[in-house]
């Protein structure tokens, strides 16, 4: 079956939890996760979480878990501690629960972000992968990195991912 048939057989409304990841900012002044609860509105989504959590491994990784297992999103989109100071851990509390990576968002955000702001595209360690049935990408905290990824990338493929996740 080729693409097109494939995302035209997907779901169109999925459920989407969002945690940024802060140890500045409260739920209250989370710009970047306020726009994509909003966006994934827009595009039809039904936003089943959202909270801000500091950048602590064990609590990225408990309430990731806990978001999973108690609020059932088929895609989880984790925004801040992907860079590369000693407090953003999001990628290494989260890739340890990976069953699969997708080892493609990386590096075509890499590209996509290189075009707008050139080589510092280097210092995001943006990723993605499954836990359980769950989809779970992992954005820098910047709102303009949040809008390029969601909307070159995750929102156009959403339900065509969540399709071939529940087949299995």
């Amino acid at each position: 079956m080729n693409t097109k048939i494939h995302k035209e057989n997907a779901p169109k409304k999925v459920a989407v939890g969002i945690i940024t990841v802060s140890t500045t900012r409260s739920l209250k002044d989370d710009e970047s996760g306020h726009w994509i609860c909003k966006r994934a509105k827009k595009e039809g989504h039904e936003v089943v979480f959202h909270q801000v959590v500091p950048d602590e491994i064990a609590v990225i990784t408990s309430t990731v878990l806990d978001v999973i297992r108690n609020f059932g999103p088929e895609v989880l989109l984790l925004t801040g501690g992907t860079g590369i100071t000693d407090r953003d851990v999001t990628i290494e509390a989260v890739r340890p629960l990976f069953g699969k990576e997708l080892t493609a968002f990386g590096p075509l955000f890499a590209q996509l972000s290189f075009e707008e702001i050139d080589s510092a595209a280097l210092l995001s360690r943006a990723t993605a992968g499954i836990v359980e049935k769950t989809i779970i990408f992992c954005m820098p905290g910047s709102l303009k990195a949040c809008k390029l990824a969601l909307k070159a990338l995750v929102f156009p493929e959403i339900g065509h991912l969540v399709k071939h996740v529940h087949e299995g």
